[in-house]
């Protein structure tokens, strides 16, 4: 039987991060072999992560960043908000970001993120202690614009959009994402509302003056419609730092050409 040292014990941390008794343990079973140590590690670490896999993960955050012009956004889910702060946690939230941005791939990666970083997540749900998922990740180039992100409350919220025009300014693109973190819209401009959506809208204001003369009906139907662009589109939006004016004139020479907007643990 080989002579299990702490100095040996501390190695195999070094190369897995798994607990002390744990690499101890390993050793021992692998009579010193510190490679074979380090398959049973890597053996026993899947199967604890299999069993943690059913645990529901409500805590998390996004994480959003911009390189080169591409800008991806991706959101890790875990089970406690103490793990959340966790330095490897953050640290992996910033590491499948930057690897997302290397993909080949544009729009929605979630699918193929989750994917390749399966054996990663597996090897993280065995150190860390936790179930873990990485929900969702988009990756988006804008080769004639610019992308810009935001994250507010420590990533519980997460913006990204792809902008053009007057992009120059990084303050004037962090405002437009600050300001649909805080507001919530639905389009970027009335053209972009499904027809359905705007049919149905109508049929409400239509219901709620049915005994308006017929005349003046269609008027304040086309008013109330309106007030509801104020609400649901983004240029459309009074303005986050002056709500005297709508966006589309506080940030004029500015086109959004796309937006998402994230919560942390948001239904889909």
């Amino acid at each position: 039987m080989a002579v299990i040292t702490a100095d040996i014990v501390k190695q195999l941390r070094d190369r897995t991060d798994a607990g002390m008794m744990d690499c101890k343990r390993a050793l021992a079973e692998a009579n010193g072999d510190m490679d074979k140590a380090v398959e049973i590690l890597r053996v026993s670490g899947i199967a604890k992560a299999e069993k943690r896999a059913a645990r529901s993960v409500k805590e998390g955050k996004i994480h959003a960043m911009v390189s080169n012009g591409v800008g991806v956004m991706v959101e890790v889910l875990c089970e406690t908000d103490f793990v959340a702060k966790n330095e490897r946690f953050l640290a992996y939230l910033e590491e499948v970001a930057g690897r997302v941005a290397g993909y080949a791939e544009e729009g929605d990666v979630s699918a193929l993120a989750q994917e390749r970083e399966k054996d990663i997540v597996t090897a993280l749900i065995a150190t860390i202690g936790e179930n873990m998922q990485l929900r969702r990740a988009i990756r988006w180039t804008s080769a004639d614009g610019a992308c810009a992100c935001y994250l507010h409350m420590g990533g519980r919220i997460g913006v990204m959009i792809e902008a053009a025009g007057k992009v120059d300014d990084g303050r004037i693109l962090t405002d437009v994402c600050m300001h649909i973190a805080a507001f919530q819209p639905r389009y970027i401009v009335p053209a972009d509302i499904p027809a359905a959506d705007v049919a149905r809208e109508k049929a409400v204001a239509a219901e709620q003056i049915k005994d308006k003369p017929a005349e003046i009906v269609e008027k304040i139907v086309q008013g109330k419609l309106a007030k509801w662009h104020t609400e649901v589109c983004l240029m459309k939006q009074p303005w986050l730092r002056d709500d005297k004016v709508p966006t589309e004139k506080a940030v004029p020479g500015l086109t959004v050409r796309r937006f998402q907007r994230w919560e942390k643990g948001e239904a889909l």
